[in-house]
């Protein structure tokens, strides 16, 4: 009888918090779209993540690179993609991503860089064709996403708790504010130039 209450106990021990969401909408005010802002839960006092051992992608087509926004948790290995017939290049200048060069390369070849800290955000810009540009947003938590065009968000996975939910976007002043999740919670925001 005592093996199967520790077994009991070690099984409710084991149990992960309880998790939500935070979904909602953020209006972007001057710009065609309320797409590319991305929103993410800041840091947790006491916690860290590791990094995802899978790299995120940019694919470099049609002389743009894509996607346009891309966030990553901290620590994320971003693989660039030449998928174009040209030559491309990768580089950054941006301090907190210590203004990065990847260099030139052909079609079919990846260069990858390692997002090493907070980032908010890094702009990648291709050396050959000066017209792209794209943002790597590297950030604290795993809890974060990209807004689609009409604004509407969705977090999931968030333990129930209270954080600092901000965002960002490549043409508006950043924001946050105190968001509480408590299962499916809501935030909306709104965005200016």
């Amino acid at each position: 009888m005592k093996g199967i209450l520790v077994l009991a106990l070690s099984a409710a021990v084991a149990l992960p918090l309880a998790a939500g969401d935070i979904h909602g909408k953020v209006t972007c005010k001057g710009v065609r779209d309320s797409g590319d802002a991305v929103v993410y839960v800041g840091a947790i006092a006491g916690k860290t993540f590791p990094a995802p051992a899978q790299h995120a992608k940019i694919d470099q087509k049609n002389l743009v690179f894509w996607p346009h926004v891309l966030p990553v948790l901290v620590g994320t290995t971003v693989d660039f993609l030449n998928n174009d017939a040209v030559l491309h290049n990768v580089f950054s200048p941006d301090g907190c991503a210590e203004k990065f060069n990847l260099g030139t390369w052909p079609k079919g070849e990846i260069r990858s860089y390692t997002f090493k800290k907070e980032c908010v955000a890094a702009t990648l810009l291709c050396k050959v064709h000066p017209e792209m540009e794209a943002f790597v947003v590297s950030v604290p938590t795993p809890y974060f996403t990209v807004t689609k065009p009409d604004g509407s968000f969705k977090i999931e996975g968030v333990p129930d708790g209270s954080y600092t939910v901000k965002v960002w976007h490549p043409k508006l002043k950043p924001t946050q504010k105190a968001v509480t999740v408590a299962g499916s919670s809501a935030a909306d925001f709104e965005i200016a130039k």
